[in-house]
């Protein structure tokens, strides 16, 4: 399951529901994985909020860890790589960072931070620890290989980024990732190494578990998530997500606020009143 608009709820908190049910559903021998846009130590107070042992699938496919942060997979974009891609969007500098696999210090580098910025502001205050500026950000890049380059800010200016390195000569060298939250006019544009998603990252996991694609069930809000719904044998979207997600005609569960996650595991995993759906993967 996604975190950010699916496992958490508008005000961040995953509910005392969705807790219990992901617990039961563990105890009946249900693998738990979060699959999730954050960094490994932003999602694992989620990870540690849930009573149960659950995988974590981070970065957005980058990298595979356990709940106590052992690495089982790394796939990082390549540092020339990430050198050009700052070139290419040097007029987004300002909502741009670079992300690296480090422990606590310099895990998020930008050129300069704004600690109050409205949009931002309180996501670098809460990882403050982590975060440090190094200008140019390009200086950054010194041999080891990033994470990925990540934007943040208002819905059009990140669409206007992702249109510039869609069609950027580059831009088969890397695979984007999006996050939209219209309501707050707020986006995420991730860009990993080439074949990065969640859906990619996901299958890899289910085959080290020898567990077959039609018994999984996915369930997300966003359009990052698409791939980890079209991969799943039992795809379930939530109630509050964008509206290309719902289009895809995967059953819709309650919203994020109505502990959509614990419905959806009740219907379609503890109660065993799955459908598998067509493999819509191209």
């Amino acid at each position: 399951m996604d975190i950010d608009g699916t496992l958490l709820d508008s005000h961040g908190q995953v509910s005392e529901d969705n807790a219990r049910t992901v617990a039961e559903a563990q105890a009946r021998g249900i693998e738990i994985v979060l699959v999730t846009g954050r960094r490994f130590d932003f999602a694992r107070p989620i990870a540690d909020s849930l009573p149960c042992e659950l995988s974590l699938i981070v970065n957005n496919g980058a990298l595979i860890k356990s709940k106590d942060g052992k690495t089982h997979l790394r796939q990082l974009l390549p540092s020339a790589t990430a050198r050009r891609v700052l070139e290419t969007t040097a007029q987004f500098r300002p909502s741009t960072a670079v992300v690296f696999d480090r422990t606590q210090a310099k895990q998020i580098i930008m050129e300069r931070i704004e600690w109050d910025d409205p949009f931002r502001g309180g996501y670098f205050r809460r990882n403050r620890e982590y975060m440090a500026e190094v200008a140019p950000l390009e200086d950054c890049l010194d041999g080891e290989d990033p994470i990925q380059v990540l934007y943040t800010g208002p819905c059009r200016a990140m669409r206007s980024a992702m249109k510039i390195l869609e069609h950027s000569p580059g831009a088969h060298e890397y695979t984007l990732a999006l996050t939209e939250y219209e309501k707050r006019d707020f986006s995420i544009l991730d860009v990993l190494r080439r074949g990065v998603c969640k859906g990619v990252t996901l299958g890899e996991w289910v085959r080290r578990h020898g567990i077959a694609r039609e018994e999984v069930m996915a369930i997300g809000d966003n359009w990052n998530d698409r791939e980890m719904l079209e991969f799943a044998g039992q795809p379930v979207v939530m109630g509050n997500s964008v509206a290309e997600l719902k289009s895809l005609g995967y059953p819709v569960t309650l919203s994020n606020d109505e502990s959509g996650v614990a419905e959806a595991i009740r219907t379609f995993a503890i109660e065993g009143r799955a459908e598998t759906v067509p493999d819509k993967r191209t």
